[in-house]
């Protein structure tokens, strides 16, 4: 079973061997799946470590479900009777690292391009916000992968556009992240 969306190509992820094991302790810890197995602390969350594995799972998308873990447990820890209401589900976590992608995408900025050169700073905002949307799925129109990886934009000359190279590295993780929203 994939909890977490996977790292494309030949890159390295989390070992989903290990960030599995460690989800099946917080969720018997937190009272769901298997009693046989050892409890795990917010703090045994905070500090867990793992090992590589080419075409593991992204550490992003890990990362920020152990958040929410930790959250959980800690509201747990605090009020046992209220955790049904604020533990996360599989499709919260899901859905809130979407959102973060989303976040990111609004945030992101690009150094000037370079020699006066660069991608036209308006058609990359208009693109930059279609990804947007699909990635809150607020679009009838959403933005595949595949349209993300053959992005072209017009370049500028005697202004100051956005930096080709920044643009491209970002788009490219982008459409990762865009192929596990499916």
């Amino acid at each position: 079973m994939n909890r977490f969306p996977r790292v494309m190509g030949m890159r390295s992820g989390y070992d989903p061997v290990d960030v599995d094991a460690l989800i099946e302790r917080i969720e018997a810890t937190l009272g769901r799946g298997s009693r046989d197995v050892e409890p795990v602390t917010a703090d045994d969350v905070r500090h867990a470590t793992f090992r590589a594995k080419r075409g593991g799972y992204q550490e992003t998308a890990v990362d920020f479900a152990l958040e929410a873990f930790v959250v959980a447990l800690e509201t747990k820890a605090r009020s046992p009777v209220r955790l049904a209401m604020t533990e996360p589900t599989g499709e919260m976590l899901r859905e809130q690292w979407f959102e973060t992608q989303a976040a990111r995408v609004e945030r992101v900025g690009f150094r000037p391009g370079r020699m006066g050169t660069g991608y036209n700073e308006d058609e990359v905002d208009a693109f930059l916000d279609r990804i947007v949307a699909t990635l809150r799925g607020t679009t009838d129109y959403p933005v595949t992968a595949k349209e993300v990886r053959e992005a072209k934009f017009s370049t500028v000359l005697l202004r100051s556009g956005y930096l080709i190279a920044d643009v491209d590295t970002f788009l490219a993780g982008i459409a990762d992240v865009l192929e596990q929203r499916g």
